[in-house]
């Protein structure tokens, strides 16, 4: 197998994970509607530290289309509202990897901006398409320090994750 190859499959394999997540969590009970702890997004975390932010999008927006088929919500409001809270995750991970130098900047600190932008994504969205109202952006405060305390609990696993990762590295690829 080429190293494409080994690393498409690893990609698959996360992706499946990240799936498998995002369904579990699905059926979780929230105090608030809409509050997830977004366990998924250690997986697309991970992959961005592991790889890069391309296979973290591919890796997130195949969780987004092939949970919504698994859970019957492709097309429906839940269903944009994850793409919208992905594509804007994705998109500041993207512009932070670019502009932020990661010897400043933690694991911990591209999980709140990649959590910041999947609230501010799915906040736009239920505002564009749901609730035609500004009143909604009284919420985002509330969303914003959840997420925060998620995203450090999220980075704070992926860490733990790529520590035990090392120690299975042998030429910069993670073999079982």
């Amino acid at each position: 197998m080429t190293a494409q190859t080994t690393d498409i499959h690893i990609i698959a394999k996360l992706s499946a994970i990240a799936i498998v997540l995002h369904t579990a969590e699905f059926f979780l009970p929230s105090p608030i509607f809409g509050l997830k702890p977004g366990i998924a997004n250690i997986v697309v975390l991970f992959t961005y530290y592991y790889f890069n932010v391309r296979s973290a999008a591919y890796v997130s927006l195949i969780r987004v289309f092939i949970s919504s088929l698994i859970l019957g919500t492709f097309l429906t409001p839940t269903f944009f509202l994850s793409f919208s809270g992905a594509i804007f995750s994705l998109g500041c991970l993207a512009i932070a990897s670019y502009c932020l130098k990661s010897k400043y900047f933690s694991i911990y600190s591209f999980s709140m901006i990649m959590s910041l932008g999947h609230i501010v994504g799915q906040f736009v969205c239920v505002r564009l398409f749901i609730i035609q109202d500004n009143g909604v952006f009284f919420l985002l405060p509330i969303f914003i320090i959840f997420a925060f305390i998620f995203a450090v609990i999220n980075a704070y696993i992926v860490d733990k994750i790529l520590r035990v990762a090392k120690s299975h590295i042998k030429n910069d690829k993670i073999y079982p």
